[in-house]
């Protein structure tokens, strides 16, 4: 899909562009496909803030992804392409031959009426879902499973995909789209093709009303408050942060600072980090 750009007729609206969604279906979302979403405005169960810059925006329902296509070998056609506020990529509404319906993600060149099908028998076209066994090397693919029948949980991102370099034993090589290299258990499903919506990344927001209708308050700089409140506050005029590097408000390395645990169980099948050299 393309860039929509607006003319200047307000300094917002100079600097907006918003996707093009006249290849999105204009229906109401499938009501069985929904549930409730209630808004934590970034609060723990104790009322106390603990992502800051949430809160507000419009009011959103879930929508309901079969993350997992265990459907196996049964047809199904897209009826709809539509947007997902939950998401950057859009979905599809499919319908199986026997009247189930299910929301997926819709990959790049999928189309209304087309047809796709789980299995391992399958052919390799774009949305369908086979197991990493059964897919050649070199394919992209997206929706990428880390235990078998959990559900995907890789590459499900607007306009990212996933490649199979190799297949070894019972596990199959990945190349994420981050760079790293991983082992996947061969049995794990994956969609083949590209998640859509691929020019997501080149929308310019605009305006800061628009920020706070997908629910993000303002984020205020350190150095521009005081000393109690920030350790990068006070000094007179513009001041740097007086630090080797930035720090979060409660004086944690704010750039860098690694989180991942240093014995993890799933380490042995990360074969490259994304940040190797």
């Amino acid at each position: 899909m393309a860039i929509k750009n607006y003319k200047p007729t307000t300094p917002s609206r100079r600097h907006m562009s918003v996707v093009d969604y006249s290849g999105l279906s204009k229906v109401e979302p499938e009501k069985s496909l929904l549930a409730p979403m209630n808004k934590k405005a970034g609060r723990n169960s104790y009322g106390r803030i603990t992502v800051r810059h949430k809160g507000g925006g419009n009011r959103r329902k879930y929508r309901i992804i079969d993350f997992k296509r265990q459907k196996i070998d049964i047809p199904a056609t897209v009826l709809t392409l539509e947007y997902d506020p939950n998401r950057s990529a859009h979905i599809a509404l499919i319908q199986y031959e026997d009247g189930e319906k299910n929301y997926i993600i819709a990959p790049s060149g999928l189309n209304i009426g087309d047809t796709i099908i789980a299995g391992a028998a399958a052919d390799i076209k774009t949305g369908n879902a086979l197991p990493l066994s059964a897919i050649p090397t070199g394919t992209f693919i997206h929706n990428v499973e880390i235990h078998p029948g959990k559900g995907a949980q890789l590459a499900r991102a607007a306009g990212i995909m996933a490649q199979l370099m190799a297949k070894e034993g019972k596990f199959a090589l990945l190349r994420l789209p981050s760079g790293e290299l991983r082992n996947v258990p061969i049995e794990c499903m994956a969609t083949i093709g590209q998640v859509g919506n691929t020019d997501h990344e080149n929308v310019k927001i605009g305006k800061a009303g628009r920020k706070r209708n997908m629910g993000i308050r303002p984020t205020v700089r350190g150095s521009a408050m005081n000393p109690c409140d920030h350790p990068h506050g006070g000094g007179e005029g513009k001041s740097p942060v007086g630090r080797p590097g930035p720090v979060t408000p409660w004086g944690k390395p704010a750039l860098g600072y690694k989180t991942r645990k240093k014995r993890n169980k799933t380490d042995k099948f990360i074969v490259k980090r994304r940040n190797a050299k």
